[in-house]
């Protein structure tokens, strides 16, 4: 890696992850469901933790800001993740010794990823990272991975952010549930990891005039929301309205650098392929090679070739964050703040060589003179402007709500607001009843923790995207069954009946075991 000016830059960089997937246990296995999830642990969640483990032990501190969605944490703690997840990892190291010890001739041109001396020798390296981390997480993270984030937080290395129950697009939200959802989200992280989260990322960077209002009676004091929602000026946080609840941008020349529609770093032909599997064992062993060229025709897997690539990704982001910060600076006429935001599941799952990547870019940026920080910290160091009104945005295709609520997934908005009056009218019904002395109602209960299940965004973002729409759709109205079904029984007289139906659903649906609908705010 080059030399760069070590002279201090003005200012503070933020690296914030979003660290999601939508509730997959005991809804399917291949090619989507409990698959998604597995796959995301072992390639992103756990480099991940070790990477942060390694720089804690350094003393390391204020690395990255950190969002865990309360739907992901429940995964990664529930018994029968963990001994799936056990069972996976497994599973990879039996396949890549199939590829280790493969003598069959794959029919392959020679040069290319599936040869059988190709496969060889990328199955002797994926053995070994699989026996590392099926060594890792049988040693660690035998009681979920809520001790190992505890501790993260704990010495600060990281700052949480939370979220609602079960990733609701909010803006959408009836205001009694979004309420419910929040609370009950950052109550979740608390029991957890022992912090409540005093900033949280939003849904979908999702944001409606006035939700800052709901934020600052829920204790939230800072959120996440995308560029174009600050107007292209995120070089400083904003508070909103008039309240104290400041809204951080994420910089879309920073972030895009690194992941973009059309183009970023995981995109080098010296980096693993995502797309190109070797169908004999399931395995990804080849690199990118060039764009264009067809599947059967990538190159090997170098690991030296992308070795060097990331030095010099590192070395480049590096130079791009300082001179962020130095132009940001000199144009507001005091210390900048750049943020740089992504999905957590990009670092590992979708690019290989992302851990490693942030490894050494958490190392390189100090050692360039840029301070790096957390979004709480840069409240406190004082990078916050003049108050603002914030338009109506998200992340998503367009800035706007149309990946939510557009054309395409009309039906879903329909189901969602109609299953959600359902719901809340039979809970409000169910805790009238049972009076205000009452014991917690696991009918009750489940009707809204289905509820929350069939408004999850996930399923909208994935008919827009056409991205497995089949399943997104089956998965929301799944969910909208099951809470038609228990709120109908209930209504009817059958309590009985409706117990046992909710007992049911549980088994599948089982999450967040504090959830009480007796918090529910009233009407």
């Amino acid at each position: 890696m080059s030399q760069r000016n070590p002279g201090a830059v003005p200012g503070q960089f933020s690296l914030v992850l979003h660290t999601h997937l939508p509730w997959l246990a005991h809804h399917g296995r291949w090619p989507v469901g409990e698959e998604w999830l597995f796959q995301s642990w072992a390639a992103a969640y756990l480099p991940l933790l070790r990477v942060l483990r390694t720089l804690a032990a350094e003393d390391r501190s204020g690395l990255i800001t950190l969002g865990l969605t309360p739907v992901v944490t429940a995964q990664l703690d529930d018994p029968y993740c963990l001994d799936g997840m056990h069972r996976w990892l497994a599973n990879w190291q039996l396949r890549a010794l199939e590829a280790a010890n493969l003598r069959t001739p794959t029919g392959a041109a020679a040069g290319t990823a599936t040869t059988p001396e190709a496969l060889r020798a990328f199955g002797v390296r994926e053995y070994a990272e699989a026996t590392s981390a099926l060594e890792d997480f049988t040693a660690l993270w035998r009681h979920g991975a809520s001790p190992l984030l505890r501790q993260l937080i704990d010495a600060g290395t990281v700052e949480l952010l939370g979220g609602p129950l079960a990733h609701p697009f909010q803006p959408l939200l009836a205001p009694r549930l979004r309420e419910f959802a929040l609370r009950e989200g950052l109550a979740d992280a608390g029991q957890r990891l022992g912090h409540v989260p005093s900033g949280i990322w939003a849904p979908e960077c999702a944001y409606a005039p006035g939700m800052e209002h709901d934020y600052a009676a829920a204790g939230v004091g800072h959120f996440m929301v995308d560029g174009p929602s600050l107007h292209g000026d995120t070089a400083l946080g904003r508070p909103v309205g008039d309240t104290d609840v400041v809204a951080f941008g994420r910089d879309l020349q920073v972030s895009y650098r690194v992941w973009s529609p059309r183009s970023g770093y995981p995109g080098h032909a010296a980096y693993r392929d995502f797309h190109t599997y070797d169908h004999l064992t399931g395995l990804k062993p080849a690199r990118v090679t060039g764009r264009g060229i067809d599947s059967q025709a990538k190159a090997p897997y170098d690991p030296g070739r992308a070795d060097r690539a990331v030095d010099a990704h590192v070395d480049d982001f590096v130079g791009l964050v300082r001179d962020r910060l130095i132009s940001e600076s000199a144009r507001i006429g005091r210390p900048a703040h750049v943020v740089a935001a992504f999905d957590t599941e990009l670092f590992g799952h979708w690019w290989y060589e992302g851990p490693v990547w942030l490894e050494r870019l958490l190392r390189a940026l100090p050692e360039a003179g840029v301070q790096v920080g957390t979004l709480r910290q840069a409240k406190e160091n004082g990078l916050v402007g003049a108050p603002v009104e914030l338009p109506p945005s998200s992340w998503g295709s367009g800035k706007d709500w149309q990946v939510w609520a557009g054309e395409q997934v009309a039906d879903l908005v329909q189901l969602n607001a109609e299953v959600v009056d359902t719901a809340l009218g039979c809970v409000d019904k169910a805790l009238a009843q049972a009076g205000a002395t009452s014991s917690r109602d696991l009918v009750a209960d489940q009707i809204l923790r289905e509820t929350l299940l069939t408004v999850s965004s996930d399923w909208p973002f994935m008919v827009s995207k056409d991205s497995a729409a089949d399943y997104a759709r089956y998965r929301a109205h799944l969910h909208a069954h099951a809470t038609r079904e228990i709120a109908d029984t209930l209504a009817a007289g059958r309590r009985d009946a409706a117990e046992r139906l909710a007992e049911g659903w549980n088994r599948a649906d089982g999450l967040f075991g504090a959830l009480d609908a007796r918090r529910l705010p009233r009407a």
